[in-house]
């Protein structure tokens, strides 16, 4: 069995992937929005459904390294979370393009650093990947 990372450097692991993941949701984001003519509310929907895929992958294998927990309970996991991430990051951007006037851009950015820092890291960390109890998910 492969020893759980500290909380620091899970944490940090954490913030590379959040930046891969969020690279991912922004490049797709602006294909759907500049070059397909999307509305940004649902290229964002779509973009957070692909930058949550890889960070999937990578929180697995790498960040909380948690390959031994059963993909199905941490994948319904997941997607409780991502469900709730995917709803602030839209209901965030909507309010602050809208109330603000910000750019969608801008107004993403922040958003998803909120969101992220805020919410995402805390409930991978202490619900989706969790360390299983004593006999349970093996």
């Amino acid at each position: 069995m492969i020893k759980e990372p500290k909380i620091l450097t899970s944490f940090f692991r954490y913030n590379i992937i959040a930046v891969i993941a969020t690279i991912t949701d922004f490049l797709v984001f602006i294909f759907l929005t500049e070059a397909v003519g999307m509305w940004y509310v649902a290229a964002t929907m779509i973009s957070v459904f692909t930058g949550g895929v890889v960070a999937f992958i990578f929180n697995r294998n790498w960040v909380f390294i948690r390959k031994d927990g059963k993909l199905t309970g941490q994948s319904v996991r997941y997607f409780m979370v991502w469900g709730g991430s995917i709803f602030l990051n839209t209901t965030g951007l909507y309010l602050m393009v809208e109330y603000t006037h910000l750019t969608e851009i801008v107004a993403k950015v922040f958003v998803s650093v909120i969101v992220g820092a805020g919410f995402n890291f805390l409930m991978n960390r202490y619900f989706v990947f969790r360390k299983p109890a004593w006999g349970s998910e093996k």
